[in-house]
């Protein structure tokens, strides 16, 4: 069919782009459902995603996207993704990442990172005063210590809004300098309400999530390429979540794996300020003549001047 035809084609691009990813230093990782067709019934798979993003601490390297596929959410895709990276993942705590952290790993663990903004969340929906509202007076009440938490992890993210774009060094002295004390306090505050509440406590569910990991969440505070949020990568993912609601499912795991590859090279090009379909087109013609020491030339950030490094808020 056409779109294989293209995948093959496009392969070559494709591996200059997974190879540039994972080159990265750092990584937003992420993963969501995809069905996938099978005998009488469908599977839930899932596209894993790893998008390389440099912007958020001054580097200069284009942006990227990388996809994968799978039946199933097993540990070992993320473990034969990352084969042989190391860096700081950023990610959510999903257990499968636990043997990138393994200080057996062959080649060394990797260092993760943990999403504020998951654990953000979990206070949020606790304090969410206008969603209480909606729910009518039979409501849970809104929780003060969620609206606290969630105050004290808004005042992290306006310090990061002042520092994205600068280099690595100069993000982590204004984490030092600023956002050490907010995150020592917070974790001193967390324990001591901890302490107060009962294990049927719903308020107390975020807080374990948080202070069981809680390592994991200081690594901003001593590494500024690391960011507060993966964003990047649920960004990366929308377009998956979107895409279920206009088709039914992928028709086989081959089908899967081209939908992960041309997301590679349609999110890569977006990334770069580069009209996907203008690009796709413009390639497809010229890569069958290009030769292999120029196949460098047709990705996106060298497609067309001027029209890579585009930041985006992370």
């Amino acid at each position: 069919d056409q779109v294989g035809a293209a995948t093959a084609a496009l392969r070559p691009l494709h591996d200059l782009i997974a190879r540039h990813v994972m080159a990265a230093e750092r990584l937003h990782a992420d993963d969501t459902t995809v069905p996938i067709l099978a005998k009488g019934k469908t599977d839930t798979g899932r596209i894993w995603t790893y998008v390389r993003d440099d912007c958020p601490f001054g580097g200069a390297d284009p942006p990227a996207a990388l996809y994968f596929a799978s039946r199933d959410r097993r540990q070992e895709h993320p473990d034969a993704h990352l084969a042989g990276w190391r860096g700081i993942l950023q990610a959510d705590a999903y257990g499968g990442y636990n043997g990138l952290y393994d200080p057996a790993r062959p080649g060394g663990p990797v260092t993760s990172a943990l999403c504020w903004s998951h654990a953000r969340r979990g206070f949020f929906e606790l304090a969410d005063i206008a969603a209480s509202a909606r729910r009518g007076p039979g409501a849970a009440p809104v929780s003060p210590i969620a609206l606290e938490a969630v105050k004290r992890i808004d005042a992290l993210f306006d310090i990061e809004r002042g520092i994205s774009g600068l280099s690595a060094e100069a993000r982590r002295d204004a984490r030092q300098e600023q956002s050490r004390p907010l995150v020592d306090d917070l974790h001193a505050w967390l324990g001591e309400q901890r302490l107060k509440l009962s294990r049927s406590a719903s308020v107390a569910k975020p807080i374990d999530y948080m202070l069981r990991r809680w390592n994991g969440f200081a690594t901003v505070l001593d590494d500024g390429r690391a960011c507060l949020s993966n964003n990047a990568a649920e960004r990366a993912l929308r377009g998956f979540a979107l895409g279920r609601k206009a088709w039914l499912f992928a028709g086989s795991d081959r089908g899967a794996e081209r939908a992960a590859a041309m997301a590679t090279l349609i999110t890569t090009a977006k990334l770069n300020t580069v009209d996907p379909q203008a690009w796709l087109a413009d390639v497809l013609a010229r890569i069958a003549g290009t030769p292999q020491s120029r196949l460098a030339e047709l990705l996106p950030w060298n497609w067309q001047a001027g029209s890579s490094g585009q930041c985006e808020a992370a």
